[in-house]
């Protein structure tokens, strides 16, 4: 049978020195290519136009609400969810064309292997190689309304594992990359403190030692040499800065109640 139609949608912003490769590949292979951009000041909307279908100029609500505005623009069965900072390549394209070709496909969640490259070279081990699921049947589908780390919702799970690769390039330099651990913390803490979460300092400090050991010994981050210890490092920290900020939160609101 032929190939199950794809909706593919990217959200972006001031993107232009990677939004052409992630775009490139997709171009003339999903049948439908959307792009949300959120207040680009770069190239990133000219760029994009010249690849996707349909080009969305939006504010940004956080991801969760973000991702879900996509999702409503998909027109078809199939959605491919993919970032501004990954390539999907072609031994994963001609195995997604293989899997959604299938007569009696049974899997609603497809997941795949994230080649995570950190300053140069792939991290074998750890949070950043765990298979991602990026291709999903729309149906009952929708992303957690939540700034930073959105799941994504179905009304059950069939999964099914690929083996081709989709490259991911989140991290241009060390300072981009502890910005954007720093300003996840500061999102993960808002959303904590919005649903009434509370935690002080020495879990925060717990927080940094429990997830460096699981991310350096438990997920075999040492195997990756300096990189793994590296990243290690900034995944404590990014935990470490969750907390203290969930716990500063808590504090500015306990004073603003003593004094109301």
């Amino acid at each position: 049978m032929a190939r199950r139609k794809i909706s593919c949608f990217v959200i972006c912003c001031n993107e232009e020195d990677r939004i052409e490769a992630c775009l490139k590949p997709l171009k003339g292979w999903v049948d439908q290519l959307i792009v949300l951009d959120s207040g680009s000041k770069d190239r990133t909307l000219e760029i994009a136009r010249q690849y996707a279908d349909t080009v969305y100029q939006t504010d940004w609500p956080g991801f969760g609400p973000q991702r879900n505005r996509a999702l409503a623009y998909c027109e078809h069965d199939w959605v491919l969810s993919i970032d501004a900072d990954e390539i999907i390549t072609e031994p994963l394209k001609a195995e997604i064309d293989a899997v959604l070709s299938e007569p009696d496909l049974k899997a609603n969640f497809i997941k795949m292997p994230w080649h995570t490259y950190f300053f140069g070279k792939l991290l074998k081990r750890g949070r950043y190689s765990t298979p991602q699921g990026k291709l999903f049947l729309k149906t009952g589908a929708a992303f957690k309304d939540r700034q930073v780390h959105e799941t994504l919702l179905l009304p059950y799970e069939t999964i099914r594992v690929l083996k081709g690769a989709i490259i991911h390039h989140s991290w241009r330099s060390y300072l981009h990359c502890q910005e954007k651990h720093l300003k996840y913390a500061w999102l993960g803490a808002q959303d904590k403190f919005a649903r009434g979460k509370s935690a002080n300092l020495g879990f925060a400090v717990l927080r940094f030692f429990t997830d460096f050991i699981q991310q350096y010994l438990l997920r075999g981050g040492f195997l990756d040499g300096w990189r793994g210890l590296l990243m290690a490092i900034v995944l404590a920290q990014y935990a470490f800065h969750k907390y203290a900020a969930l716990t500063t939160l808590v504090a500015e609101a306990k004073a603003h109640k003593a004094k109301a």
